[in-house]
């Protein structure tokens, strides 16, 4: 699955535009390597996330194309959740 709808249907960011405008600057990682929208996503990948002074590293446990909003945290988990200071 590509890593932009992933992280709208896992909802770890809320629209899928504003998912691609993140993987365009640059701001995540799959295994440490920079993401672009269409890379592809798997299970037991970690996504490393840089959301304003946030730095969220979550591993994908499960993928779906679909999936209902309480369900959806089945789909990742979070490994770490830190404050980044600029």
């Amino acid at each position: 699955m590509r890593i932009d709808k992933y992280l709208k249907v896992a909802r770890i960011i809320k629209r899928r535009t504003i998912a691609k405008d993140v993987l365009d600057f640059g701001f995540v990682k799959i295994n440490d390597k920079v993401a672009k929208p269409s890379s592809e996503v798997k299970e037991g990948d970690i996504l490393s996330l840089k959301l304003g002074e946030r730095l969220l590293k979550v591993k994908v446990c499960a993928i779906s194309n679909t999936i209902k909003k309480e369900d959806s945290k089945a789909l990742f988990e979070i490994v770490s959740d830190e404050v980044i200071s600029l």
